[in-house]
Parts: C-alpha cells; sequence; structure tokens
C-alpha cells in the first residue's frame, strides 16, 4: 500500500466505524446537556451536545450537537453569532473577527486575513471548522487566503490558553473553531430554506447566497448550498501610502531627478500622492457544497462536500530606487499586477454514537482537502502550490458523575506541500502529527471547580527534496481552578505548558518571500519552541451587569522569529529563523449594562479594551503587535427595530521591529441598525450598518502591508436574510 493510499484508508475507516456506531442495536435516548456559557457577541441559542426537543406539534426532533466548552478551562473567550455574524460576514475569517476583545487580524489585503490572537499568527493559531483543521496553506503565507465558508457557519468560538488543547497543542497563540450547518444537525419537519444578499459600497461588493435543508424521511436530512461574493478595488478614506512610506518615495523621486530620470521622478513624486481606490484589491469568491446526514436519538453519521473558488488582486509596495542600486539589481517579480487563484475542494464527515455508562458518547471527526494555489503575475503563472490533507479525531466524552466530566481523544494530521515556479523558497514537504489528549474537570462544591488536561503529539516533517527528515515529541499540560459566588461572581486562575514544533517554513526556507518584502532563510536545527503561560479571569454577571477582566503573561524558550541578520540578498533584507526566549503579556476586558427597559424595548451600554505587549528579550519588540485598542458603544431596541452605535480607538503603536514603521493612532465611528418585520423569529431580516462613518485612514500594526493597504473608508452596507 503506497503512503497515499494509506492516508485515504484511515478516512475510511474514520467513516466505517462511525457507520458501525449509528447502527447501535439499542440507542440510547440523549440526555439534556448543562448549559453553555454566555456569549460575547450574538444571539444563538447555547451550543450543547446532541439532544431532543418537541416541536409545536409534539412531533420529537433530534438535534445533533458539538463538543462542549463550557468546561471552566476550555470557555470560549469570545464568540460571535446570529444576526451580528451576518451583518459582520466578510470574504475572510480575519475581517469577521477584528472587532472581538483580543482578535486582530493580518489585514494582508481585502483577499487574504488571518486572526491575530493575543499578538499572535501564523502556525500558532489554528482556524477550525468543528474541530478539524482549514487544510489550506494560509499558515504558510501571509499573502494565501483561509479557505472558510461563512454561509454555512453557525457560530464562531474563539479561544485562548489552556483551551486550545482540546485542538492542537501547536496552536500556542490559540484557535478559532466556526460550528457550520453543512452537515445538518437536526431532520426538520420540511424543507427549510435561507437566502442573503448584500451590497457594500467601500468596495462595491455584491454577495448572494443560499442553502436548502430537505428531509428525507424519518432520519435523513439533505442540504444544498452556494454562494457567491465579488468585489471591486477598494476605496479608503485618504492617502493609500502612509506618511513614512511617502517621505521614501519622494526622497527616491528626489534621487531620480538628480539623475536626469525627470520622467520617472515626475511618475514616483504622483505615485506618493495616491487616494482613493487601491490598485489591484478586487475579489471573487464562489462556494458550493452539500450535505447528507442520517440523525435518531442513538447517534448520527453525516458526510459533506465543498469546493471552493477564490481570485484575489494582491496589492504592490511601490518601487523605490536607493542609492546603493546597481543598475540591473533588484528581484524581478514578472510583468503585470500579482492576483492569486485558489481552488479547494474537501470532504468532511461527522458521527456520534449515544452511549449509557461511564461515557456519554464517542465523537468521530474527519476530512480530506484538495488544494491549489496559483500565483499569477500578469497573464503568466508565477509561482504554484498543491497541497493535500487529512484530518480525524475522536472524543470519548464522559457522563457527568458526581461532578466529574471530561473528554478524552486522538487526533490525527497529515499535509503535504508541493511548491513549483520561481519564487519556491520553501522545497516539497509532508507533515504529520499524531495527537492524545484528555480534559477534565471536577465540581469540589461551594462554587469552586477544578479542572486539568493533558496533550501528547508526535509530530513529524519530511522533505524529500530537501533531505530532510525530523521528529519532535510534544508534551503539554494545563491545570485551573475557579470559584463562583451565589452572587453572580466568577474567579479563577490556569496555568498552561505549551510545546511546538517547527513549522516547515521556518525549517527549510530559503529565497525572497515577495509577501514580506524579505529573504527567508530557515535553520533545519530548530528546536522544540516551549512556553508557560498563567492567566487570571474575574467575571461578574447580574440581569443587567456584566462584567469580564483577563490578564495573560506567557514566557517562551526557544520563541521561533525571523531575525535581520543586516544582510541583502537581491535587494531584500535577510531574515533567518532563530530561537530566542520572549515574552507576551496582556489584559482583555469587556462590559455591558442594561441601562434601561421598558415595554418592547431596552437600552443598553457596552465597553471592551484589549492590549498585548511582546517583547523578545535582549532583541526587541516583536513585531506587528496589535496597540491598546478601546471601544465604547449604545444599543437600543424598540419593538422589532434594533439600532447600535459605536466608537474604537486604535493607540498609536511605536514598539516596532527592524524595518517596520510605526503605526498612527487612528478612530473608528461605526452605527448599525435591524429590523425583523414579521418578529424575532421571522422570515425577514434586514440590517443596515455605515462602517467608519467620518472615513478616516487607520493601518493595521498586524499587518505585513500596513505601509501601502490602509483600513476601508466609509463603508455602509445593506444586508437581507429571508429564511422559509
Amino acid at each position: 500500500m503506497d503512503t497515499q493510499t494509506s492516508r485515504l484508508a484511515i478516512l475510511a475507516a474514520t467513516g466505517l466505524l462511525t457507520s458501525l456506531a449509528v447502527t447501535h442495536p439499542n440507542p440510547v435516548q440523549a440526555q439534556e446537556a448543562p448549559p453553555s456559557p454566555a456569549r460575547t457577541t450574538g444571539t444563538a441559542p447555547a451550543h450543547a451536545p446532541a439532544h431532543s426537543s418537541e416541536d409545536d406539534d409534539g412531533e420529537e426532533i433530534v438535534v445533533v450537537g458539538h463538543p462542549p466548552t463550557n468546561y471552566g478551562l476550555l470557555a470560549a473567550t469570545a464568540s460571535i453569532s446570529g444576526d451580528a455574524l451576518v451583518a459582520q460576514t466578510r470574504g475572510q475569517i480575519g475581517e469577521i473577527l477584528n472587532s472581538l476583545p483580543g482578535v486582530s487580524s493580518t489585514s494582508f489585503s481585502p483577499g487574504a486575513s488571518r486572526p491575530v490572537l493575543r499578538g499572535f499568527s501564523g502556525d500558532r493559531v489554528s482556524v477550525l471548522t468543528d474541530g478539524i483543521g482549514s487544510l489550506d496553506a494560509s499558515n504558510v503565507s501571509v499573502d494565501h487566503a483561509v479557505v472558510f465558508d461563512p454561509l454555512t457557519v453557525d457560530h464562531i468560538d474563539v479561544f485562548h490558553g489552556p483551551s486550545v488543547l482540546l485542538y492542537g497543542g501547536n496552536a500556542i497563540g490559540g484557535a478559532v473553531n466556526a460550528i457550520d450547518k453543512r452537515i445538518p444537525r437536526q431532520v426538520p419537519r420540511h424543507i427549510t430554506a435561507t437566502g442573503i444578499g448584500s451590497y457594500a459600497t467601500a468596495a462595491d461588493e455584491r454577495a448572494l447566497s443560499g442553502s436548502i435543508d430537505a428531509p428525507l424521511g424519518d432520519r435523513f436530512v439533505a442540504h444544498v448550498d452556494a454562494s457567491w461574493r465579488k468585489s471591486d478595488d477598494l476605496r479608503t478614506g485618504g492617502h493609500i501610502y502612509s506618511k513614512a512610506l511617502r517621505s521614501e518615495m519622494l526622497r527616491s523621486a528626489e534621487h531620480l531627478a538628480q539623475e536626469g530620470e525627470t520622467g520617472e521622478a515626475a511618475a514616483l513624486t504622483l505615485e506618493s500622492d495616491r487616494s482613493g481606490r487601491l490598485p489591484n484589491s478586487a475579489a471573487r469568491t464562489s462556494t458550493v457544497g452539500a450535505g447528507l446526514a442520517f440523525i435518531d436519538a442513538g447517534g448520527s453519521l453525516g458526510i459533506s462536500y465543498q469546493h471552493y473558488d477564490t481570485s484575489y488582486g494582491v496589492p504592490e509596495r511601490p518601487e523605490i530606487h536607493h542609492d546603493d542600486e546597481d543598475e540591473g539589481e533588484g528581484h524581478d517579480h514578472g510583468e503585470g499586477p500579482v492576483t492569486i487563484g485558489l481552488k479547494q475542494d474537501r470532504f468532511d464527515l461527522r458521527g456520534e454514537l449515544k452511549l449509557g455508562g461511564f461515557l456519554e458518547s464517542v465523537q468521530l471527526r474527519g476530512a480530506y482537502a484538495d488544494y491549489e494555489h496559483t500565483e499569477f503575475e500578469g497573464d503568466e503563472v508565477g509561482t504554484v502550490f498543491q497541497g493535500e490533507g487529512i484530518e480525524t479525531r475522536a472524543d470519548l466524552v464522559q457522563a457527568t458523575r458526581g461532578g466529574w466530566r471530561g473528554r478524552s481523544g486522538v487526533q490525527y494530521l497529515w499535509r503535504s506541500l508541493v511548491t513549483t515556479g520561481e519564487e519556491a523558497l520553501i522545497p516539497d514537504y509532508e507533515v504529520e502529527r499524531i495527537g492524545v489528549f484528555t480534559l477534565q474537570s471536577y465540581d469540589l462544591g461551594a462554587g469552586i471547580t477544578l479542572d486539568g488536561s493533558g496533550r501528547y503529539d508526535s509530530s513529524r516533517v519530511r522533505s524529500q527534496g530537501a533531505g530532510y527528515r525530523k521528529s519532535f515529541d510534544l508534551w503539554s499540560g494545563a491545570l485551573g481552578a475557579s470559584w463562583k459566588s451565589g452572587s453572580g461572581l466568577n474567579l479563577g486562575a490556569n496555568f498552561i505548558h505549551g510545546e511546538r514544533a517547527p513549522s516547515p517554513e521556518e525549517l527549510l526556507s530559503d529565497g525572497i518571500h515577495v509577501a514580506t518584502q524579505s529573504y527567508e532563510q530557515g535553520d533545519p536545527t530548530l528546536g522544540i519552541e516551549r512556553s508557560n503561560g498563567f492567566e487570571a479571569f474575574l467575571k461578574y454577571s447580574t440581569s443587567t451587569v456584566d462584567l469580564s477582566l483577563t490578564g495573560y503573561i506567557t514566557d517562551f524558550d526557544n520563541y521561533i522569529a525571523p531575525l535581520a541578520t543586516g544582510a541583502e540578498e537581491d535587494g531584500q533584507p535577510v531574515y533567518r529563523y532563530t530561537g530566542v526566549d520572549a515574552r507576551f503579556k496582556g489584559f482583555e476586558a469587556a462590559g455591558t449594562l442594561k441601562a434601561m427597559t421598558w415595554n418592547n424595548g431596552e437600552l443598553n451600554f457596552d465597553a471592551a479594551a484589549d492590549y498585548t505587549h511582546a517583547q523578545i528579550k535582549g532583541v526587541g519588540p516583536v513585531p506587528r503587535i496589535p496597540p491598546l485598542r478601546l471601544r465604547g458603544g449604545s444599543s437600543a431596541t424598540f419593538g422589532q427595530i434594533r439600532v447600535r452605535g459605536e466608537v474604537e480607538w486604535n493607540a498609536r503603536q511605536k514598539r516596532v521591529g527592524d524595518y517596520e514603521n510605526r503605526t498612527s493612532a487612528f478612530t473608528l465611528v461605526n452605527l448599525s441598525a435591524d429590523w425583523h418585520p414579521a418578529g424575532e423569529d421571522g422570515p425577514v431580516t434586514l440590517m443596515l450598518s455605515a462602517d467608519n462613518l467620518f472615513d478616516v485612514t487607520g493601518r493595521r500594526s498586524a499587518s505585513f502591508t500596513r505601509d501601502f493597504v490602509p483600513i476601508a473608508g466609509r463603508d455602509v452596507r445593506l444586508t437581507a436574510k429571508f429564511t422559509y
């Protein structure tokens, strides 16, 4: 049996085991699960394990849930769902989540944006669907889009600290887990359909999507969906280029004029004053998907398929002539603007067997994806990334007994990437990981809960082209304790030890990386990145007030970072991946106040703040860290109409790394309203929002491209959602 056949056999075996599970001869009626924690954002019902309910006609409906996250140790730090998720839907998940506490985004371009959690990004942050990774190449480079379809998502949870042990030890920075609906979670009584359409002014964005769920008898349900999104070049609020970059362009123009290149000097001077539309930032995305599920009180089995197709432009930094450049130097990136075409075909499987006794259920998940990413330079093909991936997991969920509950499991990942083209800075490689974990929680009484978790991962990186093969044994664990008073106060603290294997890019890179404007050198001798973190939180909740405050500090031994060597290759600074000591610390705070209520209405106030301070010991600040951010807002409900206004202030970021420019402070004012003309549960929802109302120019400190890719200008967005 060859390697690829063995990988597919693993996925097939998972499906067979699940099929056997759901045909258990003595299905056990599902039990109601304990409530999950309150959400930071959104109005969707609390998620829970599978349970049974009755509709208006008294007919039993079985609902399939997902892994519960209501452990004190594993509570989601923030979530977005319901109308809030629909209103915030954008082309990339980073832009969907960047308003949540502790979350920013890479904002490389409108077509490529990953989440940044507490200053961490890339391989340290996992983007998941039902606990399974995106199986793309988005963590390879910041210009690679995340394969993510918000159409079929019920809600998105963001996890920090100890909670990520459920999803993988490598995600030291955190995890983003989207709970999707493409594999149906209940058998509806009749055909149900949802359609969403939107238009936004900043990029003339047009989007349409729809999904249908149809019952096939009492236990089967089919699902189909499709979406289309198209946007033109993004309109910004002011100058395209930052003040520092404009000064550099003008100095270069002056130098060109002195050399007699008056035409080029005039063109560069004119370009430095560009404002309005961001060139080559248009994007287009389409998806089609289908799912089929068997569901009854004893278990469930479902499969799904998705085809994802996107094309987006990559804005380029302007070419600047430096005094020390000789004619003919520099790296040739081809003729014409750079665009990226990305396609992925993905198959998913989800199954659950309800049991009795010590184990409440066995939950299985699996996915296979085939991925292709082509970078075009004008009309010519430049670099091509082709990859495949398989990921599976099995969770054994313990029944709650005497205050004790828990979850244990095993997780497997295999992923390959083949890169061809002139700018292939990394050889072909394979990554294989297998992990086992357990999470346990015990209620001591008197409001005191103890939590513990442990995880072991075996990780292997192999590159035949580079003649490289290395394995890593990774041990992670966490301990936590919390106390809940009878008056709404909740105090707790967690400690986590994490270990991360270096990524193939950190080990094997060697070449110009256009997206980061640098020459990157990996280090094949890099060892395990280890961290020890401490987190303390305070929460207070009553019928009128919700407050939360979390402080964290994490020390790293062998933190792997690209450090400038001082050398240059082909006109680009050389960065070498190096293991150093580092420290991340910060806080997140949020609060809401129900100030007033009246007949069919209420008035609420809310506020939030987050801050991360990150330092490489003996070197300086960690690059691309978001600054202090403050947000305050107010919302009011008048019958079926909700209105909201908010102000967000982003501080100046002066703690920057080598070859980075500082970012200026900026303030955003946002307004929104939604209307349910037929009632809260009616078939029609209309939403209107105006983001960046005063059309300011802002730049995300976490972005590699912030000097020439500002945030969107004033964006008025109209969204309509119809359900049947």
